[in-house]
């Protein structure tokens, strides 16, 4: 069957927010991410995401960041920016201003910190799908936000008309597929490593921390799955997967990814505290895995 949120299918990308020396959003920085991402054809762009580090950023720059990449996307790729909050009122705003500015739909991070109850998680989106036009993408990380949306909630949610897509985090193959068997949403994976595995049950996508820096080869991964050329595909995720991993387990995202951009000449590697900057002994680790893949 055709999916809400098939149009979203493919690779998002979760942009990292570049900073100057002096700390600032480096807006020509930013725009420069936008065209690398559309020259290599990924689908849709997602910034002020954790690994935006959006939690750092003022409510003025986390609205800037994404006016900024509407306006450098011009229409020629989506853009999903994170309008997610732990409180309600906050994410309403966020997302009526992307809404605003152009933005294509909005990825919305579970409620976090103040761990609702289930009703409180299809209020919230309840509340929000109703007040906006565009669609909404939930986000369930528990490892982030301390609680997991359950599926039966995410089966209530599906029935509002805007909410079409699920970026899953959960790491479980078996709340990924009851999702997929009992509604009609798009699954995108959270998880770079997982994106084979997730697609094997019935996803459609993944949005990717590891496609800041190697689009192509998450869309060749993605394209040869989907043409049934499952042999290639397995090869793409073999050679994905050691990146894949220490992008996210060296550190905490969005560190390593920073630290491989700055490597690759493509970001200052700032970060704001409390971020700090990935540790000697993982640069090198990094460096060797970055060199390994033949980036370095």
């Amino acid at each position: 069957m055709t999916r809400k949120g098939a149009d979203f299918a493919g690779l998002s990308v979760a942009l990292v927010t570049p900073f100057t020396t002096d700390g600032r959003v480096d807006v020509q920085a930013l725009r420069d991410q936008v065209n690398f991402q559309i020259e290599a054809g990924t689908t849709c762009l997602c910034p002020v995401g954790t690994t935006g580090e959006s939690p750092t950023l003022t409510h003025d720059e986390h609205e800037q960041v994404i006016s900024e990449v509407v306006q450098a996307a011009s229409g020629r790729v989506k853009v999903m920016p994170g309008t997610g909050s732990n409180s309600t009122a906050e994410a309403m705003r966020l997302t009526n201003w992307a809404a605003r500015e152009g933005a294509d739909a909005a990825l919305m991070v579970a409620p976090y910190y103040n761990k609702p109850t289930q009703e409180g998680f299809y209020a919230h989106y309840k509340a929000i799908a109703e007040a906006v036009e565009i669609p909404i993408c939930v986000y369930n990380i528990p490892g982030r936000t301390g609680k997991n949306i359950e599926p039966e909630t995410i089966q209530r949610l599906a029935e509002l008309q805007n909410i079409t897509m699920v970026k899953e985090a959960t790491g479980s193959m078996d709340q990924a597929s009851q999702i997929l068997a009992e509604t009609d949403l798009t699954v995108l994976s959270g998880d770079d490593s997982m994106t084979l595995p997730l697609m094997s049950v019935g996803g459609e996508g993944v949005i990717s921390v590891v496609g800041n820096i190697v689009p192509r080869d998450m869309i060749q991964l993605l394209q040869t799955y989907q043409a049934g050329d499952f042999a290639t595909a397995q090869q793409w995720h073999a050679k994905l997967f050691t990146l894949c991993r220490d992008l996210l387990s060296l550190s905490t995202n969005p560190i390593p990814i920073k630290a491989a951009m700055q490597m690759l000449g493509r970001d200052t590697g700032h970060l704001r505290l409390p971020m700090t900057p990935l540790d000697e002994s993982g640069q090198a680790k990094l460096r060797d895995t970055l060199a390994g893949y033949g980036l370095l």
